[in-house]
């Protein structure tokens, strides 16, 4: 059977220890749009200097209405996207998230090609992704930072917030 399709696949074994995050900040309120106004361009140019162990970073659009926006990520392996994650400026960005959401939801799932997903779902008022078919508990507890949920905890580093921060 003759075919005009182009049909390729990848390689990963040069990748054993990937890592690939889909993060989404959607607007709840119409206040919301500023805050993504301010994020969003910032979490975009994070990318330019290329930090180590991140091989691709593309942006995505989820939805026009609510504005629901994201970003798809491919990391080396987790320590990677775990030393990132607690350094400048993203450490700032989800420090002030955290403490107001101002007006938005923001959400992210990691996926580990060595077995083991995660996920946060913050101020997202639908269940999406893994929400949408999983049993939803509060991210607290063991349950509260990624290398935990994801099943490394002995990758675990210290929290951008800790759990005492959020709940004193």
């Amino acid at each position: 059977m003759a075919t005009r399709v182009t049909r390729r696949t990848v390689d990963l074994s040069a990748y054993p220890d990937l890592v690939v995050v889909y993060l989404g900040m959607r607007v709840n309120r119409i206040t919301g749009l500023r805050t993504l106004l301010g994020y969003g361009p910032q979490i975009g140019r994070s990318a330019s200097p290329e930090p180590d162990g991140l091989l691709r970073h593309e942006s995505l659009l989820w939805s026009l209405f609510p504005m629901h926006v994201g970003i798809r990520q491919y990391w080396r392996d987790l320590p990677s996207l775990l030393a990132w994650a607690r350094s400048e400026p993203h450490r700032l960005w989800w420090r002030g998230f955290l403490r107001d959401s101002g007006g938005t939801g923001f959400w992210h799932e990691t996926y580990l090609i060595r077995g083991g997903m995660e996920a946060v779902y913050d101020d997202i008022p639908h269940d999406r992704g893994f929400a949408a078919f999983a049993p939803v508990q509060p991210a607290r507890g063991p349950m509260f930072g990624s290398a935990a949920r994801v099943g490394r905890p002995e990758e675990a580093t210290a929290p951008v917030v800790t759990e005492a921060d959020l709940y004193p």
